[in-house]
């Protein structure tokens, strides 16, 4: 076992290293990192498939295909266009729109189906604009993840502690993670405002031009245009009850998915399948199953006993240690497998006498949530946005989304750090 964690601690170090060089694209890394991991015996294909989370995939693909149809009818150029309005056509003003509204979508849809509807949005800016729609989308993949925090379906790890942790309600986490999301997004935006300001000038020729555009000339069919509308809602409305329900959110936005598909018709079928960003779902195949061998062959748990024997189970020392080990663990691996790891670990804590597990359930939601904008792998948001962007040949670099991403992120856990010291803690 402990030859095949140094394989598996291996593999996953070699491929990080090739997915940061960007010598070759990062899918076909992970991929081939993943076989890897299968043909060299550290797991097995069984273990491997369980490892890969259909859930989240499932959830992707199903909102691509509703974005997609939706795109056709011209809504998304539609908000664009009342956005920048709104804005004056003013590049920083609109950007602050754009981030706000990526929050609050990220909270109560959650910060995947957000980002899928906000980046055409924004190209539809940028390219009236003329600017470079890099920093929109660095801000608002920052945003989602900031905004995904404040709820319990706002980011896959909150929906995997809520359904682990019965007490944890939808309002539970609104009172607890919500105010301090906030304080998090009032600091975040002139910082963005600050980093960003002279990389988006405009004319002011080009401002008077979004001005002068008719917003309810860009809406193309309007019949397609209510199908979409009536099915997205359905199927938000379907998150908002889907733990009600007894349904995991990718069953349903599948089945607004088909649902779409059907009223629809066949024609619209092929077309919404080549829309869907299959590069980057396979780069999450990858990912899983390269995570997976560290899971198996105990990596992970070590690392987090380790740091949990480190505190002694003071309830000070261990609630910081989590949410830290969270957020810079999130950073670097896919927070989703991370997050299954830390669940039994902090419910044994419970069994081993830690009374109050409160603080530590907080910890862990807000570093893996939070930690998530450290680098572009850190979150399923900022690889869909990333691979949204290099479609339209803006690709955005692991280096470059760094650069911005992880100084943010550690001002935001610095915050959260206090508020769960101040809160639970004294």
């Amino acid at each position: 076992m402990e030859q095949q964690a140094i394989l598996a601690i291996g593999i996953f170090l070699l491929t990080y290293g090739m997915i940061i060089s960007e010598k070759i694209h990062r899918t076909i890394v992970a991929m081939i990192g993943g076989v890897l991991m299968v043909v060299l015996g550290v797991v097995d294909q069984e273990s491997a498939l369980h490892h890969i989370d259909f859930n989240t995939l499932g959830l992707l693909i199903g909102m691509m295909i509703i974005v997609s149809i939706t795109a056709e009818t011209g809504l998304f150029k539609y908000i664009a266009l009342v956005a920048a309005k709104k804005a004056k056509g003013d590049p920083v003003r609109i950007l602050i729109s754009l981030v706000l509204i990526t929050a609050i979508g990220s909270a109560f849809l959650d910060n995947v189906t957000t980002v899928l509807l906000m980046v055409p949005v924004t190209f539809s800016i940028t390219r009236q604009l003329r600017v470079n729609p890099v920093p929109f989308l660095i801000t608002q993949i920052l945003a989602s993840n900031i905004g995904g925090t404040a709820t319990l379906i706002g980011d896959p790890p909150n929906i995997m502690i809520g359904s682990a942790v019965k007490e944890l309600t939808f309002m539970a986490f609104i009172n607890n993670l919500a105010p301090i999301v906030a304080v998090i997004m009032a600091v975040t935006i002139p910082i963005f405002v600050f980093i960003f300001r002279k990389h988006i000038q405009t004319t002011p020729e080009l401002k008077m031009s979004i001005m002068q555009i008719d917003e309810k000339e860009v809406i193309t069919d309007r019949v397609l245009l209510t199908k979409s509308l009536s099915i997205l809602g359905l199927t938000i409305i379907g998150f908002f009850l889907h733990q009600l329900l007894h349904l995991e959110s990718a069953t349903v936005a599948l089945a607004g998915a088909f649902l779409l598909l059907l009223l629809t018709g066949e024609h619209s079928m092929e077309e919404a399948f080549t829309k869907v960003e299959w590069t980057t779902i396979f780069f999450f195949v990858g990912l899983f199953v390269l995570v997976s061998g560290l899971v198996e062959t105990g990596v992970i748990s070590k690392l987090a006993a380790g740091a949990i024997e480190l505190t002694g189970g003071n309830p000070v020392a261990t609630s910081i240690l989590i949410l830290w080990l969270s957020a810079i663990a999130s950073a670097f691996l896919d927070n989703i497998p991370f997050v299954a790891t830390m669940i039994p670990m902090i419910q044994e804590m419970g069994n081993m006498g830690v009374e109050n597990l409160e603080p530590l359930w907080w910890s862990l939601a807000l570093g893996a949530c939070l930690g998530g904008n450290g680098t572009l792998i850190g979150a399923s948001a900022n690889l869909i946005v990333a691979g949204m962007s290099a479609k339209e040949g803006h690709p955005i670099k692991f280096i470059t989304f760094m650069k911005y991403g992880f100084p943010l992120m550690l001002i935001s856990v610095v915050l959260a750090n206090i508020y769960i010291y101040v809160r639970y803690l004294i």
